[in-house]
Order: C-alpha cells, then structure tokens, then sequence
C-alpha cells in the first residue's frame, strides 16, 4: 500500500519518513542539576557513575515545567539526562542514528561514555550516527548535557526571561530537552536532507537531495509525485555527489483551469504526495527509500499586495507564542493539532510564530489543514560577535530544516530592533540585519523575507509596522488610504521608533500591520498581568475588536496580525484563554475576523 502524507502525522521529522517505523525515547529519563558544573570533571558521562542522577524528567518537556515532573524555575545552567536504551548491534551497511529535535542551548551526548555529538542551539535539532559505539547487544547508557546560561544577552533566546520571575511580555524559560528525542536504522548511504521548490508558473517543482555522506559510487533517485490516486510526475536522475537538485515537469500545472484542484491555499490545502528511491544503477537495488510531501503554491508580492498564486490574498493573522502552562514552548502532539484547528475555527487563515521555531509536527497539521505561518528566529538581547556567528547558524538551520512546508509563506529574522537595538545609529547593526535578510534570500529566494519587523525597516520584502493604538479611528486615518500601497506610511511614527531607514524606497512592498489589539479583561486586585489596555466585560472586548479589525481590513493594508492568539501567563491579551478557550462564542470571533473588505 503505498504510503501519504496521513503517515507522517505524529512523526517527528514529517517531510521525510522512512520504513521502519522510528522509535520514541519519550517518557522517564534519569536527571540532574549541575549548578557547580562538576559534572564533566566529575565524569557523569560514564555509565557506572549513577549517584547524581536523583531526579526524574519527563522527556521532552523542560524542567522548569509542570509537565517535565520537575517543575524548577530557579537557575540552573547545567543539566544533566540519563537512561538506558535496549538496542542491537546495526547490521553490515546500516547505521543507528540518534535524533534530538531541539535541545536549548547547547548540548553534548554520550554513549556508553564515549561522545557521539555535540550541537549549538537551542531551537533546531541534530542527529549522533550511534553505530560505532554500539559495542554489543541489548542495555546502553545514554547521557546527555544540556548548558542553557539565562543570562547570556547574546543568546538567542526569544521570550524565556532572563530574569528568575516572568516580567513584561518574557515568560518562564525551556531549558534542556524539549523536543522528540528518537532513533532510526538508516542505511549507510542514505538521505539526510531532502527539499521541495515548488514553481507553480512554470508548471515544475525543484528537488533537492542531499546525502548523509558521498556515495562510493554513482545512485539513481527516482522521484514519484502523485495527488491520491492521480499521478502527476515521476522522474529519475544520477546522483553522483553528496547533493542533487533538478527540476520536475509537472503537466499537470500547464491546465491553467484546473488549479484550485491541485494547488495549496488555506481554502484548498491540497498535498502531493512525494516518494523518494534511491536505488543502484548496475541492478536496480533499493538502497534507501522514503516518503514526503509538499504544496504546489507561489508566493509572492508586488503593487503593495501579497500575492498566493499569484493572486491578491489578504492575511489574516494572529501573533502565536506557542507555549502552554503546564509545559511552556514543548507541547503534547495532540495540543499542536488542536492550535492549527483552533486558528481556522475561529475564521484565521494564518498565524505569525513569534520568537519560537515551532515544532515540525506543527507545521504539518498547519500544512494539512491550509493555515499559513510566519516564521521567526528567537532573538538574542545584546548585539556582537557571538550573537551575529550564534544567529546566523542558526537561522540557516532553521531555514534548511523548514524550506519545504507550504505553509510557511515569510521568513522574519529579526523583531522589533532586539539584538540590533541602534540600527540607524550603528552601521554593523544595520549590516547585520541586512544580511541575514539577504542569508535568507540565498537560501530560499522563493519566499518574502523580513529584515526586521515593526519598525526601523531597511532590506525587506513585506513592511511590518506594529501599531497599539486602541482607537479604531486613528488606525483608519493613518492606514485608510489608497496611498499606502505605495509606500507612503503614517507620520507620526505609531509605535517607539522611526518606521524606515535612510535611503529605503518602496518597490512594490505591501504594508502589513503585523502586531496590533492587545486588549485585555480588567485584571482582578494584585493580579500580574500585561497589556496594551482593559475592556471590563465580554461585550466590551468583542466591540473593540471588531472596530479594530473592521479598521484594518476597510485600508490599504495587505493583512494583519492581531495580538495575540492566546494568553501567555502574565501577557494576557489573547483572543482565547491560555487552555484555549475563546473569550466570546467562536462565531462571534469568526464574523469578526473575517470581515470582508467594501466593494
């Protein structure tokens, strides 16, 4: 039976699922604080040392939440995992690959005491080849490190305060293990990175291989996309190095009538089914194969609109901080479904991650269900050497970990000045954030990319501006009028600092109010809470948020984004509750939030 994308819901690396099944290492790990790190010194790693792992976690939550077990907000740079795996030697030709989907921030892995990785960053994941050190069969001790300094400016670290207790608009931190943890037989020659371009103007999609090493000789990689039962394309190619890219004719695409039945959209999030075989070219012998999936859709931007399709398409958007009470930035798989189903129930058609790179199994269901993402590298808080080298390898992981979901339509590097706080004062931060607009461009030209979102605007694709103003009428006259399309943007600047650069001029970039709203029920006495300002009763809240979106969608905005989805612990400006639960009656936010523009 041949597999689709339904079998890899649940599977911690959606886009390239391979038979056997992977296992799950979730559940009871052994652990330790190491607040005087001692432990390397000390040779934790060793698999007969077991007195300082006291404690038990609940991989892969962190422990500063209740869902780990532990539940320890205080600082603890240092921590440290333990357990056991039940493996067997690999066969001849085959490797035992140990993945971590993030690990925050720094992380280093042994196995029956010998090293077998080590990453830096707290939000993408790495993979350790176990094979050699497998020395026989049946228990091994696995041992982990996790380093994640809270006060470490130059780290990129989102909304995980730096400080012991939430303040402002930072929450409790998600340190050490917090996304899967699990294993895969691989065979040696196998694929590690596969991507998917799609060009729906001239009806192909690119395709992009990478092996986990060079091949001693030469592969053929057959390519089979199909829509259900409809095969759409099936192609092979040599592969002779570590990484192919080569395009794919899809016919289907050239039937200019026929589209909304094979392209993605929020209304229609159609996905192919994509099949991958690398097999020998002297007999045809299967050497690796896998399943994936991808979108066939165009974005794109011009005469101050955002394009899908190469359409006109308004955004409608609210600001997701993906984080819950009992386990902050890590979620049960089920939760993440329930968010992307929540968003479209409520009339949203997407949702703008901010400071988080969300969970790969998120961005499937927001795949499968048609909700499109912004997405946006966490922020470090002092601008330097570590922080640009930090950055920059991260967000290219990020980046080439997420390039293929046809959900994301906007890549947003940079937030609100955090980590270049003087751009228009200090030239090396202007640079910097330059070119980690025009990083992202080099590795994936097909999307907008945003160079800093909400003000201080220079190199971008899409004009963010972050505007908290609660008046309804001041946001029709500073974003109501036809000359927004072309670039001329409100005087006074709306939020805390210049809107544009020096020698920025518009090219066609539409105007999005990226972050707005914000209100809040009045808080109870000595409650701690954030917002941008109260409403005492459910009508009041449903008044000003219709008055508000009403303002946003009746100008020449291309889209919005409203603050915020949830409820954040103390930042309670959410359109639902914390435990996801709407503030008015859903069809009530729904007519609201999708409001039509007049004719």
């Amino acid at each position: 039976m041949p597999h689709t994308h339904l079998d890899a819901a649940g599977h911690p690396r959606p886009q390239l699922v391979r038979d056997p099944d992977w296992r799950d290492l979730s559940g009871p790990w052994q652990f330790a604080h190491d607040d005087a790190d001692t432990g390397r010194a000390d040779r934790w790693m060793d698999p007969a040392v077991t007195e300082p792992f006291t404690g038990t976690v609940t991989v892969p939550y962190p422990p500063e939440s209740a869902a780990s077990g532990v539940q320890d907000t205080a600082f603890h740079p240092v921590l440290w995992y333990r357990r056991t795996i039940d493996v067997s030697r690999p066969a001849a030709g085959r490797r035992l690959l140990l993945h971590f989907g993030a690990v925050d921030h720094r992380a280093e892995v042994w196995l029956n005491g010998r090293q077998v990785g080590r990453h830096e960053g707290g939000h993408t994941g790495f993979t350790c080849d176990l094979t050699d050190v497998v020395d026989h069969d049946g228990e091994q001790v696995l041992v982990v490190r996790a380093e994640d300094q809270p006060l470490d400016a130059a780290q990129p670290r989102g909304k995980q305060d730096w400080r012991r207790d939430p303040h402002v608009i930072w929450y409790h931190r998600t340190s050490g293990i917090w996304q899967p943890v699990w294993l895969e037989e691989v065979p040696e020659d196998h694929l590690e990175v596969l991507h998917w371009t799609p060009d729906v103007a001239h009806a192909r999609v690119r395709c992009r291989l990478r092996l986990a090493r060079w091949p001693r000789h030469p592969l053929r990689a057959t390519v089979r996309l199909a829509l259900g039962e409809r095969l759409l394309a099936e192609q092979s190619v040599l592969v002779d190095g570590q990484d192919t890219a080569f395009d794919i004719s899809v016919a289907a695409l050239r039937h200019g009538q026929d589209l909304d039945d094979l392209l993605w959209s929020p209304e229609h999030p159609n996905l192919v089914d994509a099949t991958v075989v690398l097999s020998e070219t002297s007999d045809g012998t299967c050497v690796d194969r896998v399943t994936s999936y991808l979108g066939l859709r165009d974005i794109g931007w011009g005469e101050g609109v955002f394009l899908l399709n190469h359409k006109p398409y308004f955004l409608r958007f609210a600001l997701q901080q993906g984080y819950w009470p009992a386990s902050h930035l890590a979620a049960p798989a089920a939760e993440l479904r329930r968010d992307a189903e929540l968003a479209k129930e409520i009339g949203l058609n997407g949702l703008r991650v901010h400071q988080k790179i969300e969970d790969p199994r998120f961005l499937y269901w927001a795949d499968r269900l048609g909700l499109m993402l912004w997405e946006e590298m966490p922020s470090a808080y002092a601008f330097g050497t570590p922080t640009v080298e930090r950055v920059v390898a991260e967000w290219t992981e990020v980046i080439s970990r997420d390039l293929s979901h046809p959900s994301i339509v906007a890549w947003v590097p940079v937030n609100e000045s955090w980590s270049v706080p003087n751009p228009a004062l200090v030239p090396e931060q202007r640079h910097f954030m330059d070119s980690l607009y025009h990083l992202t461009k080099a590795l994936d030209p097909a999307r907008p990319a945003v160079s800093n979102d909400g003000w201080e605007i220079s190199a971008a694709d899409i004009w963010g501006v972050h505007d908290y103003t609660q008046r309804a009428e001041v946001l029709r006259e500073r974003y109501g009028h036809a000359s927004l399309r072309r670039g001329e943007l409100p005087e006074p600047w709306p939020g805390a600092k210049r809107l544009l650069l020096d020698g920025v001029h518009h090219q066609g970039q539409p105007v999005v109010l990226s972050e707005f709203g914000g209100a809040t029920f009045e808080p109870a006495e000595g409650e701690e809470w954030f917002g941008y300002d109260t409403v005492a009763t459910e009508r009041e809240f449903s008044d000003r948020l219709a008055a508000l979106v009403g303002a946003a969608v009746d100008s020449g905005l291309a889209g919005y984004c409203y603050t915020q989805f949830t409820d954040t612990e103390q930042e309670v400006n959410g359109l639902l509750t914390a435990d996801r639960q709407p503030k008015i009656p859903v069809p009530e936010l729904r007519a609201i939030l999708t409001r039509t523009r007049p004719r």
